[in-house]
């Protein structure tokens, strides 16, 4: 019986087979890696014997994640928007509790991803949920491994997805890395980065690189052009990747001051 396997190192699903694939070109990317153990493959049943849902409140959204964690470990986030719910990023497993939780919550109208490396299971949170648009930068299209008619690329720099939410194209980790502004109360928005902008240990910073596993800086033009992207945006919470990575006030600033400290390191051993 054809399978959708699962990569255990990414998470990123693949179509049906027979047999797993020989490899995974999104860990053989140099922004990922194969373990030590070689590649290894599950599929979503196997996580959902495996795993429980996990969901805890993230300064006024709702994280979603697993545990014990699954592959890069990251959490999916709920935004309520006036057309219905839209989950940013998304992680591999998905079981009938957490789909009947998040139906009771309203459901998903969408879901937005910030680049490759969370797209895993999105075909079948997109099914679970009628089919929803799944919503891709144009320019990461070659890394989507399962493809599906749910999957809506967009190009260009900006497009908006509901009524004050609105994905901006920062590229840096990948040509097409997203992030997500929502506009808030009292004039204030939020920025839903991934690790597009890694909201690092200290919750004052973002980190900008091509590769965090192996530690591949990015460049002083490339960092400046996603700090000038970001710089017409009113944000004052940053929500990153991983459980309790936000930045909940300041966030502009902490932007700002990143890409700036970034550049001046990169510069600092000049003559």
């Amino acid at each position: 019986m054809a399978t959708p396997f699962i990569c255990t190192a990414c998470g990123t699903q693949f179509p049906p087979a027979d047999q797993p694939p020989p490899c995974c070109p999104i860990c053989q990317d140099e922004r990922q890696y194969v373990p030590e153990s070689g590649q290894g493959w599950t599929t979503l049943e196997r996580l959902a014997q495996s795993r429980k849902a996990l969901l805890k409140e993230e300064h006024g959204l709702l994280g979603i994640g697993c545990a014990p964690d699954f592959a890069i470990g990251q959490r999916a986030l709920l935004l309520p928007t006036p057309p219905g719910n839209i989950l940013w990023d998304c992680i591999a497993f998905l079981d009938s509790t957490l789909l009947r939780i998040i139906q009771a919550l309203g459901g998903l109208a969408g879901i937005a991803i910030s680049h490759p490396h969370y797209y895993t299971t999105m075909l079948e949170w997109s099914r679970a949920f009628g089919g929803i648009p799944i919503h891709l930068h144009a320019a990461d299209r070659e890394w989507v491994m399962r493809p599906g008619p749910e999957i809506a690329f967009w190009d260009g720099e900006t497009k908006s997805i509901a009524p004050g939410v609105t994905l901006i194209r920062l590229g840096g980790h990948f040509t097409g890395g997203t992030v997500l502004h929502a506009a808030q109360a009292e004039g204030r928005g939020a920025l839903l980065s991934g690790d597009i902008l890694q909201v690092v240990p200290d919750r004052r910073h973002v980190g900008l690189m091509r590769s965090y596993p192996n530690l591949i800086p990015l460049g002083a033009a490339a960092v400046r052009r996603m700090g000038e992207a970001i710089e017409a945006w009113d944000f004052d919470a940053v929500y990153g990747a991983f459980w309790g990575r936000v930045i909940p006030q300041g966030g502009r600033q902490a932007v700002t001051e990143s890409v700036g400290r970034h550049i001046a390191h990169l510069h600092r051993d000049r003559p």
